[in-house]
């Protein structure tokens, strides 16, 4: 099992919640107005008057066969507008209860 944390642009919340129903991942957690920066670009998100985009967050426990096809897929969301921005992260899950 992986853990997969996805972190977008809420311009991508349409998308990345396709992508999910796409490969029929069912469960994940969401956290809103999440604020940060990219190590690429270094635009802020914050939600301020100043910087006004903002992220979400989500993290989802997938099967090892799925991780490819879902970096894949948030690789092609992030073509179309690399500006906007999202990124993936991925760990392995040693144990769950």
């Amino acid at each position: 099992m992986k853990a997969i944390m996805i972190i977008y642009n809420q311009a991508h919340t349409e998308k990345v919640e396709y992508l999910l129903d796409k490969l029929g991942i069912k469960g994940y957690s969401l956290w809103e107005n999440v604020q940060g920066r990219g190590n690429n670009t270094g635009v802020p998100h914050l939600g301020t008057h100043a910087w006004p985009e903002i992220n979400k967050s989500l993290i989802t426990i997938i099967e090892d066969e799925l991780v490819d096809t879902v970096l894949e897929k948030v690789k092609k969301i992030d073509a179309v507008n690399e500006e906007v921005g999202i990124r993936a992260f991925v760990w392995d899950i040693l144990k769950m209860v």
